[in-house]
């Protein structure tokens, strides 16, 4: 487990800025699923959703910048997640899916021509003796508004993105799961930003 406790460039669980907000997250908790749970809820409301903040460099994905951000999509926030956690001492680590998306907004359908998200990011921390995903990328706000199902978290089953939203419509279909990853899959990523003109290769050039 040691290895999903360990910073890197981008969990960097060891900068000041996560070490504080840790803390400041789980003074007075004593379990670890007490603190999963504050954590959780953290990067779920009070980071928001964003689809479109820069997503094709390194620093574009390090926790700290993205809690400084305040502001994320899906792969950042649970990467913001996984750094509070492994900085409040509970291994941690980023996972990977397919997905289908069919409450995509029109607008949003019109640039991607899909509604297929190749990869959503989550996180797993280890509680309890097991891996438990948690799914923090749609906050409440965002929620409420689209009338989606907020995903809620107890430490102890998968958190994972519901199958319909409070209308009873199909919202998020898993098409697959690619497991845990060290890092994230920053080339695999850009590949699918720039098939779904999100990405434009030139900003590539030269970095």
């Amino acid at each position: 487990m040691e290895r999903y406790l360990e910073p890197t460039f981008t969990f960097d669980a060891d900068s000041e800025a996560i070490q504080e907000k840790a803390r400041e997250l789980t003074g007075g908790l004593e379990d670890a699923v007490g603190k999963a749970k504050a954590l959780f809820y953290f990067v779920r409301d009070e980071i928001s959703y964003n689809l479109y903040v820069k997503k094709h460099m390194p620093e574009h994905f390090r926790a700290s910048n993205t809690l400084a951000r305040g502001k994320g999509y899906c792969v950042q926030k649970a990467v913001l997640l996984v750094a509070l956690a492994r900085a409040a001492g509970i291994p941690a680590r980023l996972g990977c899916a397919k997905i289908r998306n069919y409450l995509v907004p029109p607008k949003v359908l019109e640039i991607l021509k899909s509604n297929i998200f190749p990869w959503h990011g989550y996180a797993e921390l280890y509680l309890e003796g097991k891996w438990v995903k948690a799914t923090p990328a749609f906050d409440l706000t965002m929620c409420q508004e689209h009338r989606f199902m907020p995903v809620e978290f107890d430490g102890l089953s998968d958190a994972r993105f519901h199958l319909h939203n409070l209308d009873g419509k199909p919202h998020i279909e898993y098409l697959l799961d690619r497991g845990p990853f060290d890092d994230v899959p920053l080339d695999e990523i850009r590949k699918a930003l720039i098939e779904r003109n999100m990405l434009d290769p030139k900003e590539l050039e030269d970095k």
